[in-house]
């Protein structure tokens, strides 16, 4: 009898503890196949979210990058340097400008009091621009000479200082527009006339010692007419091709070159200028304050104005 009770008492143990440990496993099995569940259908609705937003932040910020309008895109490339700058733009020319030294004027001593609005500060006795304020009249300098170079007119690039004659010639020559870099000849402006008769005459000689013009003449008289081309190469070198007066004329330091500017004033013909703190704008129409004694701020402000006008023919 005490083994039939022991065995009795073991059997429905043993039977319990068998049924009971499937159903504690079967509980947990569904509660994870519904936890599990439950995150795939978000994940699988986040990504299509994303990737709806991603589209519509590219399609708004950059339009032009889509297939369907390449036209849009070449007409906003070459309207860019009519258009003012977007945030972005300016604060990166503002960085670059800071970097190649453009906010530095003169010394404080030599400044011209009607500088004093373009002014930001002054440090260690030195004149600082305000460099928001130059990018915006850059922009429209920029704008100007454009439309100048769309419409077919003539620019003149001055630059006669050390610092300037490399830079102006190779801007000019890769944007395709006039360019003086050695000195400037009185009367260029006021006396056309005269001034188109020594381009002119410039043109015949390099065409004459090219081919057999002078073949004639003797040994002294070849070389006396090779010296009067390089004289005039040197002064108008830069002008071949010049049919009359220039539509405007960007010039480095009108300090230093106010005849220039007093003869446009004269002709009424625009100038656009690299000014310093010693120098007097009034005359300038176009005034854009900067270093005009470090090669680089003069190559940053040089490259953008013959840029505005390389595109500007392109455009036409």
């Amino acid at each position: 009898m005490t083994e039939v009770k022991k065995t009795a008492k073991k059997a429905p143990v043993k039977k319990v503890a068998k049924a009971a440990k499937p159903e504690a496993k079967a509980a947990p099995k569904k509660a994870v196949a519904k936890k599990a569940s439950a995150p795939k259908k978000v994940v699988a609705k986040e990504p299509a979210v994303k990737v709806k937003a991603a589209e519509e932040v590219k399609a708004s910020v950059a339009p032009e990058t889509t297939i369907e309008a390449p036209a849009a895109v070449e007409a906003a490339k070459a309207a860019a340097p009519v258009k003012p700058a977007t945030t972005n733009t300016a604060e990166i020319n503002l960085q670059e400008m800071l970097e190649l030294g453009c906010h530095f004027g003169h010394q404080a001593s030599k400044w011209h009091p009607k500088m004093a609005e373009y002014i930001y500060a002054q440090k260690d006795g030195i004149h600082l621009f305000d460099l928001p304020k130059v990018g915006e009249l850059l922009e429209a300098a920029k704008a100007y000479v454009y439309n100048l170079a769309k419409e077919g007119k003539t620019l003149v690039l001055l630059g006669t200082k050390k610092q300037a004659r490399d830079v102006v010639k190779e801007a000019a020559m890769d944007a395709s527009c006039f360019y003086i870099n050695a000195r400037w000849m009185g009367g260029l402006l006021t006396n056309w006339p005269q001034v188109s008769k020594s381009i002119k005459r410039m043109e015949e000689i390099r065409e004459g010692l090219a081919t057999d013009k002078y073949k004639g003449y003797t040994k002294y008289e070849r070389v006396q007419l090779e010296k009067e081309q390089i004289k005039l190469e040197r002064f108008f070198g830069g002008l071949r091709g010049l049919k009359g007066k220039p539509d405007c004329i960007f010039i480095v330091d009108p300090k230093k070159e106010h005849i220039v500017v007093a003869e446009a004033n004269n002709v009424n013909v625009p100038v656009i200028a690299l000014t310093d703190s010693d120098s007097d704008p009034r005359p300038v129409q176009f005034v854009l304050p900067g270093n005009d004694d470090a090669v680089k701020s003069i190559k940053y402000f040089v490259d953008h104005i013959a840029a505005a006008y390389k595109a500007g023919r392109a455009a036409k």
